[in-house]
């Protein structure tokens, strides 16, 4: 294999990883604005109970997707995730428009129709780059919101459940691939898509992979890019006011520590998704980015990672 082939096969997985990246400095950037506006999803960041609380909500939702799919209601599937998504992109765009100090009623019109011409466009035109373009929106905005929602241990908490579930969803239940087959033919923003050439087209796809056929784009699940940077975020958020905390520009050592540890866990993935076999993200993704965090704590100076 020639070097520049070998860089040809593993570009997609290095934009894979700059997209995890934007998504994590974008949502650093959202922080500081959603909770200067109270965008807080639980009032006490400190329970662990909310990450249960988080847990319940995806298992409750993943089972009406599936019960949706099973009885051919997708439109069902659509309406929910497309309200969604509209909504998180409202927050998104009051947050940035609130720090040009605009009228609370401007604020909430221009918000308002950003969110609605996007998701609008969003569905009559579902196109990949439209799907990532909004998937870097709510995935920042989602990542944004419970990161200045759950303190430290809680986000510990959530991350090694939901590499657990991941991993049952994925190698033993398989019912996490029922359901991204069940929802692609929607062309939904539940994920980004990574083409192999820029001719392709996510509308004209069958996402149908005859014997022999290689497909067109790589896929990565937004949840891969979301949960790992709600511990970056509130390693940023909630660890600011200690007074040995070292920063590089806006960003703490336990938030670089997670960051970066992010991408160890997704370049230890991406080893194995080369080989051809479906893999969960989370339980590689997840433990990387708690092990940089605590790394990261260790190099600030701090006593222990857990707060």
């Amino acid at each position: 294999m020639s070097s520049e082939t070998g860089i040809k096969e593993y570009l997609p997985m290095i934009v894979m990883a700059a997209i995890i990246l934007t998504v994590q400095i974008t949502a650093l950037l959202l922080a500081s604005p959603m909770d200067a506006n109270d965008m807080q999803a639980f009032e006490n960041p400190d329970s662990t109970a909310n990450a249960i609380y988080y847990i319940g909500v995806i298992l409750v939702f993943t089972f009406l997707l599936l019960m949706a799919i099973k009885r051919n209601m997708q439109w069902i599937i659509q309406l929910t995730i497309l309200l969604a998504v509209g909504a998180t992109m409202y927050y998104v765009f009051y947050a940035l428009l609130s720090i040009a100090d605009v009228s609370i009623m401007t604020n909430n019109v221009v918000s308002g129709l950003l969110a609605a011409a996007l998701t609008i466009l969003l569905y009559k035109f579902p196109e990949w780059y439209i799907i990532d373009t909004v998937g870097l929106i709510i995935g920042a905005g989602a990542s944004a919101i419970f990161g200045i929602s759950l303190s430290i241990l809680p986000v510990i908490v959530l991350l090694l459940l939901l590499a657990i579930y991941d991993a049952i969803s994925v190698y033993k239940t398989k019912h996490m691939i029922d359901l991204a087959e069940g929802v692609m033919d929607l062309r939904l923003p539940i994920l980004f898509v990574i083409p192999k050439h820029l001719k392709y087209s996510f509308i004209e796809d069958s996402f149908k992979k005859e014997d022999g056929q290689e497909r067109e784009a790589f896929f990565m699940g937004l949840g891969d890019a979301i949960m790992p940077t709600i511990l970056v975020v509130s390693a940023n958020v909630f660890l600011v006011q200690k007074a040995t905390l070292n920063y590089i520009g806006f960003i703490s050592y336990p938030a670089l520590g997670a960051m970066i540890g992010t991408i160890v866990g997704f370049m230890a993935l991406t080893i194995l998704v080369m080989k051809g076999k479906p893999q969960a993200g989370l339980p590689f993704l997840n433990s990387g980015v708690i092990l940089g965090y605590i790394v990261g704590v260790l190099a600030s100076g701090q006593g222990t990672p857990f707060y």
